[in-house]
């Protein structure tokens, strides 16, 4: 694949959502390092620092040996001398949030950040179970407080936004089932769906599978994280069939199985993908993967996934695609209007914002004197 890459400028004003961003890992260094004092949480370094050293380490590599494209096995040359893990990052992240006010202020700073730094028109977060020092704010509290995050960014930004009840596979079948009823014993407006994450190997997706039926009979969104860790398309296949859902994080290692790849071209069915990752030895394999699964023909939108904490944005995840990936400028049109057909927004309501995205992008092309296809897009 290769093409002329297209301007930041155009990237940037490119109208784009973002439906993979975890809300921990959207906090600002500079938050965490504010909170963190406040809270005088013992550190083993500068909480900037931290942040700035933040590298995931691979787990056994003997499981990426055989994959079709191959899985780095030595560290990367961009690699800290001391590491600290996301999840390790992630958890003192919470450990200083005090109360909603803290809540609110992470979720409009997400959204700020957002729109600032990447144009983005559409959020949707990720956000996990209250941990025990919240556990005063029960999960109403703590949802709208979310919410009142988001209804000041769409104030004030002009966003729309959406919350995703993560589910943490490490966990059991049935904690997730009560987690999913606690969603749908208090429905919100701001809270459209459930996305199973944490290390895909710490659970398979086919212990879920009542959690997940209790949400599709609810009307929720559904999507998980999967082909991410684990070396096989099998698990997206039962995150389809058996999950149910309508979208997928990540998805990179369903390259493995050709029957499976012509399946997911021929359903389209939309990959949130992110070629930046805290496991820095493995960026250079993400973005050969993201590269094979748009040859494939595959449905592929860049996401932010950890922005705070990776570092990244939007923007720059659609410029590595333009620019070191080699998308067509097609593709990346393709892209931005699919972060809006798969999001969850309600039906006529996200039918505009397609029509709205589709005629922007038409106005973009014009500006910036880019030549569309005689085939459309």
């Amino acid at each position: 694949m290769s093409a002329q890459p297209l301007p930041a400028a155009y990237l940037h004003r490119l109208p784009k959502a973002d439906l993979h961003c975890h809300l921990i890992g959207t906090v600002r260094p500079a938050t965490f390092a504010e909170l963190a004092r406040r809270e005088s949480l013992a550190l083993p370094a500068d909480p900037e620092r931290i942040f700035a050293d933040i590298n995931s380490l691979p787990p056994d590599p003997a499981l990426y040996r055989h994959t079709r494209i191959p899985v780095p096995q030595e560290r990367g040359a961009d690699e800290p001398a001391v590491s600290y893990s996301l999840f390790q990052v992630s958890n003192w992240v919470v450990e200083v949030l005090r109360d909603a006010d803290d809540l609110t202020r992470i979720v409009y700073e997400a959204f700020e950040d957002a729109h600032r730094l990447s144009g983005t028109r559409h959020l949707e977060l990720f956000f996990d179970a209250l941990p025990p020092h919240l556990a005063s704010l029960g999960y109403s509290g703590a949802v709208e407080a979310y919410a009142e995050g988001i209804r000041r960014a769409e104030r004030d930004f002009g966003m729309t936004g959406l919350m995703i009840q993560g589910i943490d596979r490490s966990r059991s079948g049935d904690e997730a089932l009560e987690v999913v009823r606690r969603v749908v014993d208090n429905p919100h407006p701001y809270v459209a769906g459930i996305g199973l994450d944490n290390l895909e190997t710490a659970g398979p997706p086919e212990r879920f599978v009542d959690a997940y039926r209790l949400a599709g009979e609810a009307g929720l969104g559904r999507t998980a994280h999967s082909s991410e860790h684990a070396p096989t398309a099998v698990n997206t296949i039962t995150c389809l069939d058996e999950l149910g859902c309508d979208r997928i994080d990540h998805g990179y290692y369903v390259l493995e199985d050709d029957e499976v790849v012509a399946r997911l071209r021929d359903q389209q069915v939309a990959f949130t993908v992110a070629s930046t990752t805290s496991r820095r030895s493995w960026r250079p394999w993400r973005r050969a993967s993201i590269s094979a699964m748009l040859d494939a023909g595959l449905n592929v939108i860049p996401c932010s996934d950890d922005p705070g904490m990776f570092p990244t944005t939007l923007a720059s995840e659609y410029r590595i695609v333009s620019e070191q990936i080699g998308a067509t400028a097609d593709q990346v049109r393709r892209m931005a209007v699919s972060s809006f057909e798969a999001s969850w927004l309600p039906a006529a309501e996200r039918a505009r914002t397609v029509a709205a995205a589709e005629a922007e992008i038409a106005a973009l092309d014009a500006e910036f004197d880019l030549v569309v296809p005689a085939s459309g897009r």
